[in-house]
């Protein structure tokens, strides 16, 4: 459908259940970070780029720009969100977690762009449209993972051993909140992840925030990590912080750099019956403790307590995201960081 376009004044149509079309004042990507590698010293070989095409020269030795970071912002024409909202995905994953579920249904960044948050979503150094770089540069290879392993590791299927080939016969959580039909477009989503690239992924991280910030940060199990580690780093810049079941918090000796920050820490279902969700649990709330001991404010809800039910580890994306958005939402307004 066309519109008129007045100024910077866009609009963006959404899925048909959607009550009225997001109008927008602006909406645009760019990338920051990345730094020159130099290759030198490898064999320069014949190649042809494409069939029946000629024989051309592949030098790989030179200068390669590497590790930058790919950003896309949304930005309301009403606009309620006192600082931008930052979102940040986790390990395996890229910005795509925030945007539509799996089944079809409207994902948080929609959701927060309708409750006048200037959204920036992106991709993680490595991941989606951000840079990576070749064996030349990074020597270790990229790890995947096996199609059933979110199934039993995020909480969608009960434990080890849920997960069948055959649909019918797989094991849900009880009372799953998780899209199980749309698991095969869940795992569309999914892309390799390198070990050694934390350095890389924090240093654009660190230059998203140099460049849009103040603002606040919504984080998601290995987007937990990398938040923390770089709230740390520009505590001044970061004006709230909520982490979804962060993979682990940063160094808990520099959680009193945090006490002008506020936290909330949420967490979903059968958290504390499974030991790998139940150890970060701890370590995250021992560093909202730390906060707390310097003088901070740091909050957790643990859904279930409050009556939401069933959530996996993709909160996000489970059936009740829009009732989870609403909590987190709730909690910004106390903390002023709504107008």
């Amino acid at each position: 459908m066309r519109r008129l376009l007045t100024g910077l004044l866009l609009a963006l149509a959404v899925t048909p259940a959607a009550a009225e079309d997001i109008v927008l004042r602006g909406m645009g990507s760019f990338h920051v970070g990345g730094r020159i590698a130099e290759v030198s010293g490898k064999e320069v070989r014949m190649i042809q780029r494409q069939p029946g095409g000629p024989m051309t020269k592949l030098d790989p030795n030179g200068q390669y720009m590497v590790e930058q970071m790919y950003v896309q912002y949304f930005l309301p024409k009403t606009k309620k969100g006192k600082y931008p909202l930052l979102m940040w995905h986790g390990g395996g994953l890229t910005g795509v977690t925030f945007e539509s579920t799996p089944d079809g249904r409207e994902g948080w960044l929609n959701m927060f762009v309708r409750k006048g948050w200037d959204v920036y979503n992106s991709d993680a150094v490595e991941r989606g449209r951000s840079g990576f770089a070749s064996a030349d540069v990074w020597a270790d290879a990229p790890i995947f993972l096996t199609y059933q392993d979110p199934y039993e590791r995020f909480r969608i299927g009960d434990g080890a051993g849920s997960w069948n080939a055959d649909p019918s016969k797989r094991k849900l959580m009880p009372g799953s909140a998780f899209p199980a039909e749309a698991y095969e477009n869940y795992m569309k989503q999914s892309v390799p992840r390198w070990l050694s690239t934390d350095k890389a992924i924090v240093a654009a991280y660190l230059a998203l925030i140099d460049k849009v910030c103040p603002c606040v940060m919504l984080l998601h199990s290995q987007g937990g990590t990398f938040g923390f580690q770089v709230a740390e780093q520009r505590p001044d810049k970061i004006k709230g912080i909520v982490a979804v079941e962060a993979a682990s918090p940063g160094n808990i000796a520099n959680a009193p750099k945090l006490k002008g920050v506020p936290v909330l820490q949420i967490f979903g279902d059968y958290v504390d019956q499974h030991p790998r969700w139940s150890t970060f649990k701890k370590a995250d709330m021992a560093y909202g403790e730390a906060i707390k001991a310097a003088g901070g404010t740091a909050d957790w809800i643990n859904l279930p307590d409050i009556g939401i039910k069933g959530n996996s580890h993709m909160l996000m994306q489970d059936k009740n995201n829009a009732e989870i958005a609403e909590v987190i939402q709730k909690w910004l307004v106390g903390k002023g960081l709504v107008d």
